[in-house]
């Protein structure tokens, strides 16, 4: 049996060094992620909020359903191998992120008519069989839109480290996801105002009596104002997603000279991409991390527009405006701290002092309900936004240091896997301890303010894990698992 030297597969020398990307190019890849912050508004924005609060479906109904998105979030481990091995229309990374990205604006549209046919059974015949089954088709639907998402997102994310080098990567983590909160930002712009209409602001669906005909005229109401919404949304994602990728992986991807086995795709089995990834017992540790951090910083998702109308009165286009400051805080924190305090303090301590901010900031939410002080709501949402942006950046880096060439995608996908299945636990655990916290409190912003707490004393558990974190020995344990299979493979 003859061994094939490992350096055979390298690129020759007369291959030439692909270009490094500009601040122009990084922006223009931040389109993508704009999209998806536009995306993440209709979702977990307008559809948790319309069912929860105008269609009346019981919180943990609605968000157990959304949260399916992030329950098929183990599929980002195999999309992430199969775009490291298998290249689509030449490519490693942009096929799928194409194709995915068709499949999940089109879907979106598609859950949000199931909405309307769940939210018609609540008002029909109430929480029986029928409601039960368009509550399954839903999260059907969002199981499918996961999918999607996940053969989307995770090649792209996988790009990102094959188009970078380790001095510039900080800078493009920060280009990229501070416009996944100019994405939310303009989503949210957009969507208020297609929203904000008097005839849908009242239009709130009363408790269950069969045969009001006031209610069904309410749904289609909010049907007819809504519907469009998620037509012309999506179809400007779509757009943005072509126009941040098409020729980016051609011109700028170094995956041909970084990894050894690039002239062997066919021999990067999902069998030994899992070898290499559970190789070292920090994937482990850092998994643990992502799992808990995401967590903390995501439970309000499914509760913060219903916070707004419950206990401040809000209607459904002021609620869709409080991701403004968010996204803002958040955009101004991702930005400032990979050009600046990353710099400074290091990847470990800027994640370390953005989870101590974001937790004292669910401080002033609190106290924002407690007092019905909108204006202080806001203040609230938009430093912890901020503080958000800071961890976001700082675990982001983290997360692509934590990479090797020859298994990018199935690592990005591991750790997609543990933000995504944390994002449907957020999803889920807030809808969960809001109707707990309902049930054992006669005072809405008692329930409501559980979760902020949750929150944060998640952010410190998350503390204690980061400590565990050794980015120098995963390394060492990656590489070597790498050579170990790949000389055993071609063999």
């Amino acid at each position: 049996m003859e061994t094939r030297d490992l350096n055979d597969s390298q690129p020759s020398d007369s291959q030439p060094m692909p270009p490094r990307i500009s601040i122009f190019t990084m922006f223009r890849l931040g389109l993508y992620q704009m999209g998806l912050g536009m995306m993440s508004l209709l979702t977990l924005g307008v559809i948790n909020r319309i069912a929860i609060d105008e269609l009346k479906v019981p919180a943990i109904i609605a968000t157990a359903a959304i949260a399916m998105e992030r329950f098929v979030s183990p599929a980002r481990v195999l999309f992430g191998q199969m775009s490291d091995a298998k290249p689509l229309f030449g490519k490693h990374r942009s096929g799928y992120v194409w194709i995915g990205a068709v499949l999940f604006t089109l879907t979106s549209f598609v859950a949000l008519q199931v909405l309307w046919q769940l939210g018609n059974s609540v008002q029909t015949v109430g929480l029986s069989a029928p409601t039960y089954g368009w509550a399954i088709a839903l999260a059907a639907v969002f199981a499918f839109y996961g999918l999607s998402l996940s053969a989307s997102s995770t090649p792209f994310a996988a790009m990102l480290v094959d188009i970078s080098d380790e001095d510039n990567r900080s800078k493009l983590i920060s280009v990229v996801w501070s416009m996944l909160m100019v994405g939310i930002v303009v989503g949210a712009i957009i969507s208020s105002t297609l929203l904000d209409q008097p005839e849908i602001c009242g239009a709130e669906i009363l408790s269950y009596s069969p045969g009001q005909t006031e209610q069904m005229a309410n749904i289609a109401t909010l049907s007819s104002t809504i519907n469009p919404v998620f037509v012309i949304v999506p179809a400007i994602v779509l757009g943005l997603c072509l126009l941040a990728t098409v020729g980016v992986e051609k011109k700028y991807s170094r995956y041909a000279l970084r990894s050894s086995a690039a002239n062997h795709e066919d021999k990067i089995t999902p069998g030994s991409a899992l070898r290499v990834l559970t190789a070292s017992p920090q994937t482990g540790v850092f998994f643990s991390f992502l799992l808990v951090l995401t967590i903390s910083l995501f439970a309000q998702d499914a509760v913060m527009e219903p916070y707004g109308g419950e206990v401040f009165g809000m209607c459904i286009s002021e609620t869709t405006k409080l991701n403004i400051p968010f996204g803002m805080g958040t955009l101004v924190g991702i930005g400032f701290t990979g050009f600046a305090i990353i710099p400074r303090f290091g990847k470990e301590r800027t994640t370390k002092y953005g989870c101590i901010g974001a937790a004292v900031c669910l401080g002033l939410v609190i106290l924002a309900g407690v007092t019905t002080d909108a204006g202080l709501l806001k203040a609230g949402i938009g430093l912890f936004g901020l503080f958000s942006g800071v961890l976001t950046a700082g675990a982001t880096s983290l997360m692509l240091d934590l990479t090797v060439a020859e298994t990018a995608g199935t690592f990005i996908g591991a750790w997609g896997l543990a933000q995504a299945m944390a994002r449907g636990l957020s999803t889920v655990i807030g809808g969960a301890v809001l109707n707990l916290g309902k049930v054992v409190f006669n005072e809405p912003m008692l329930a409501y303010g559980s979760v902020f707490v949750l929150q944060a004393v998640g952010m410190v558990c998350a503390i204690v894990l980061l400590r565990r974190v050794n980015i120098k020995e995963f390394q060492s344990n990656a590489k070597q698992a790498i050579t170990t299979v790949m000389e055993g493979e071609l063999d």
